[in-house]
Formats: structure tokens, sequence, C-alpha cells
């Protein structure tokens, strides 16, 4: 695990909370866009101090291998000694992350406890990146599956807290997809932060350079140190 950056203003996290961070890169369920990978996991460290790494999930997997595959991750995250699970989770590695937090699960250890999207696919019941719902759900998905894998008809009162971040001239994934979890976790009272901003297109990653949407990373960097320290102060106890 690597040290917070020198002068970073949230230094203060501690190293040890026993937070483990697990990036899933975009790229249509069909790829792992690399900008969205180890990029952002470092990131998370260097900004941070926690651990973070990239969780490649399988490609071109029907559902629910690629959830499967994830929840196995988490546990083993556990059983290593992670006292709590975030992710952050790009475009399809978005709704994936979505997928795990949001699904219910007779096992505790897959329980995530704070997720990060960005410009994430959330329905797959309204118009999207057509190809990604292709791969996991197949031509002729029914209904009920495309119900059972959007992130808004799964969420619920035990949601655990979001941070949704996308831009309004994003074509690949509309911005409504963010709009329609946003209000479902809204309806069911769930801690959560969302941040549209007007210029921008898809796959930014990081969007270093890329005017107002670069300003994601430093209100993610907050968001996620305040779950860290909860994290941290629950342990200490």
């Amino acid at each position: 695990m690597r040290p917070c950056a020198a002068g970073s203003s949230l230094a203060s996290v501690p190293t040890s909370s026993g937070t483990d961070v697990i990036v899933l890169p975009g790229g249509g369920y069909a790829e792992h866009a690399p900008h969205e990978a180890e990029p952002v996991a470092a990131w998370v460290e260097e900004e941070l101090g926690l651990r973070a790494s990239v969780f490649r999930y399988p490609l071109h997997a029907r559902h629910p291998v690629p959830l499967e595959a994830l929840r196995a991750e988490i546990r083993r995250r556990r059983d290593a000694g992670a006292a709590r699970i975030g992710m952050i989770g790009f475009s399809a590695g978005g709704h994936l992350a979505g997928l795990a937090a949001l699904t219910p699960s007779a096992d505790p250890r897959e329980a995530v406890d704070f997720v990060v999207l960005a410009y994430a696919i959330t329905s797959m019941e309204t118009e999207t990146y057509r190809p990604a719902r292709i791969v996991l759900l197949g031509d002729h998905a029914t209904p009920e599956l495309r119900r059972e894998t959007s992130l808004d008809a799964l969420a619920g009162p035990s949601s655990p807290p979001f941070f949704i971040w996308h831009t309004a001239e994003d074509i690949y994934v509309p911005p409504e997809h963010t709009y329609r979890l946003a209000a479902a976790l809204a309806a069911n009272h769930v801690s959560h932060a969302v941040h549209v901003f007007a210029h921008g297109p898809h796959s930014l990653g990081l969007a270093r350079g890329a005017g107002d949407a670069a300003s994601w990373t430093a209100l993610a960097a907050r968001w996620i140190a305040e779950h860290a320290t909860e994290a941290t102060d629950r342990v200490s106890v």
C-alpha cells in the first residue's frame, strides 16, 4: 500500500483503515479500458493511502458470470482481513459494481460498503451502449432479465452509499442512467452524491485536463475519505 501523497489535503486518512478499494474498468463487457484501470488504483493509493487494485472481471460472459467472479473477489478480500470494501466502476464496470452492491446476497462477506460510479450503465431497460447489453444478456433478453439487471430496480433501503458522476454530453451512456439510479436511491432514502458535468465525452477516466469534469476526483476523494474514516472509527472501538 502506498503512503498518501505529500501535501495532500486528505493525508489524515489512516492507512490502517482496513478499507480495500476494487477498481472495475469499463469496456462494454468486451474489454478492460487501460486508462480506467491501474491509473485509477494508483490515484486512490496515492491520494488516500488506501489499498486499491484492479479486478479484471470475465469478458464476453453472460450474466451472472461476471457478478459471481466479482463476489468471489470480494469474499477473498474479506477473508484476507478487509474490514470494508469500496468499489470504483466505470461504464460497464460501473454496472457490475452496482450489481454487486445492490443484488441481494445471503453471504455477509459479499457486502459492499460504498460505491463510486463513473458514467455507468445503470439500466438494461432503457437505451444504452447496446453491445454491452448484448454481451451480458444476449440478443433476446426477457423483460424480466433486463429488469433484474437494472440498478434502479435493485436499490432498496439497505443499499450502501453511492457517489455517481456523469457528463451531460455522453452519447454512449446517456446521463439518464445516472438520473434513474439517483432517483431510486433517493426514493429509498439511501445516502448518495450526484454530479453531472455539462461537458465531456464518454470514457474520461480520471478526466485530467477535461475542464469541469476533472474535479470529480477531488469531490470523490473527500467522499471516499469520509467513508474510510467511518470504517476506522468502527474498527478502533
